[in-house]
């Protein structure tokens, strides 16, 4: 069967008899199959998935299918799926199999998505990698000998080899957009508080944020429209009505765009990623868009800052898992105190730990002022300052990542050098605004990677328009 890199044209042969959902979902399987060597699936869910296929084909017989019929769609390990097991990619979940599904979850099912998996990813959505998995390193599908960024890089591996249509992730500090940007697909992480967060395993409460990663920005524009939107179950959401994003893909008038030239001279950024993003800025002016440099004196404080504030929100969401309730426990505990310790450092891998630890110390007596304190003052500077800019212009323009997918271990020994993978994307999670990460570049070395749009706050729409116009230019 042919290879599909949009609902349209799957839907194009639905209409036309030449496909139906059950054979389109059976290729992917078969390609699953054909493709374990990546690693992307933690698990496939063949039953389910070929039921609700032969489901979508009745109800398109009877001319009752949804908006999403057709889509094939894989999970994070971190979105509850009613009846399928959830872990996170670790250990201390193993085996746990939810009793619910997710918002996200129940809106795509409604308008016929068919769920095919979940994805491995960084436990607990901790890393820039994918190699802090307790279930082994996914492999990009350019080079399996490099990471496919993390933590969504199960579901950006997945529709990079064509094993779903598209997939959900989590994007906490560029999770979503940084593997996007290494496996040559489109990823966006929407406006906090766009998309529900019920049903979703939490690393950072205030950071983390659902999105899609799709091959066209049509397919992304699709899913984000089913997945928007008010739910009781949490209480974050905005209000603001959802707009029909698939109507809004075309660029009017022209924009008022930053680029951040803090970023594009800062030391470790690749120069070809630099020139790349430089081309853009001359495209853009050439059709007669303002397109200037803007300085952002805070870039140093991304990334710490957001360590610290993250970390101890882990810290204490994570505490759940303590071999009582639910999930592991260890075999070697003997009484109350050593089924906590056990069980948690038998359960949790180095990566989590670490996390774990730092968090609880930036929240503890003595510390809690000078660093998680402090910490929510600079967020708020680095909010105030980025919404100023965006006062001023429709658009930040900057790379998504400093380069292209790095080779397994390269950045293992030293944690600071990993966490600064994330130095172009935490700025929208710790601000809030939407970003997007869009594939329009191919490194000498063969590597795809990306450039990052940022928007204002629940503007999607024009991210959305705008992105189209640049991939259709690139």
């Amino acid at each position: 069967m042919k290879i599909y890199l949009s609902l349209a044209d799957i839907q194009r042969d639905l209409g036309s008899g030449e496909l139906s959902c059950e054979a389109l979902v059976k290729s992917y399987l078969e390609r699953i199959a054909a493709n374990e060597h990546l690693n992307a699936f933690r698990e496939v869910f063949s039953e389910s998935a070929l039921a609700k296929a032969s489901e979508v084909d009745q109800k398109r017989s009877a001319g009752k299918a949804g908006k999403l019929a057709g889509m094939v769609i894989a999970l994070k390990d971190n979105i509850c799926y009613k009846g399928h097991k959830v872990a996170v990619s670790s250990k201390i979940l193993e085996g746990f199999i939810s009793v619910f599904s997710s918002t996200v979850v129940e809106r795509l099912l409604a308008e016929d998505a068919i769920i095919i998996g979940r994805t491995n990813c960084d436990e607990f959505a901790m890393g820039s990698s994918n190699e802090n998995s307790a279930f082994g390193n996914v492999a990009n599908p350019h080079d399996i000998k490099r990471v496919p960024g993390g933590s969504s890089g199960g579901s950006t591996a997945a529709v990079a080899a064509n094993l779903c249509l598209a997939a959900l992730g989590t994007d906490t500090g560029g999770s979503i957009r940084q593997p996007a940007s290494f496996c040559g697909v489109a990823g966006l992480k929407p406006t906090y508080g766009r998309v529900s967060r019920w049903g979703i395993i939490a690393y950072a409460s205030s950071f983390d944020q659902v999105g899609p990663i799709t091959h066209t920005i049509e397919d992304m524009a699709a899913i984000l429209e089913v997945i928007s939107g008010m739910d009781e179950y949490d209480a974050t959401l905005s209000s603001k009505p959802v707009p029909a994003y698939s109507k809004q893909l075309e660029v009017t008038g022209k924009k008022r765009i930053a680029y951040l030239e803090d970023c594009l001279n800062k030391d470790g950024l690749d120069p070809e990623i630099k020139q790349h993003v430089l081309g853009f800025v001359e495209k853009l002016r050439a059709e007669g868009h303002t397109v200037e440099p803007v300085s952002f004196p805070y870039l140093d404080y991304l990334v710490p800052t957001y360590y610290v504030l993250t970390t101890a929100e882990a810290s204490s969401n994570l505490s759940r898992y303590d071999g009582v309730h639910y999930g592991y426990r260890s075999k070697n505990a003997y009484d109350l105190e050593s089924t906590y310790k056990k069980s948690r450092s038998e359960g949790f891998g180095p990566e989590v730990q670490r996390r774990i630890m730092l968090g609880t110390f930036v929240l503890s007596a003595g510390y809690y002022d000078a660093y998680y304190s402090k910490g929510q003052k600079v967020r708020r500077l680095l909010r105030d300052k980025t919404q100023a800019i965006l006062d001023n212009y429709d658009f930040i323009l900057l790379p998504t990542t400093p380069g292209t997918a790095f080779e397994f271990g390269a950045n293992s020994a030293d944690p600071i050098k990993m966490y600064l993978e994330d130095i172009f994307t935490v700025q929208a999670n710790l601000t809030g605004m939407p970003a997007i990460s869009i594939p329009t570049g191919k490194h000498s070395n063969g590597l795809p990677f990306g450039i990052q749009l940022m928007g204002r706050r629940f503007e999607e729409g024009e991210l959305l328009a705008m992105s189209k116009h640049l991939l259709a230019a690139r």
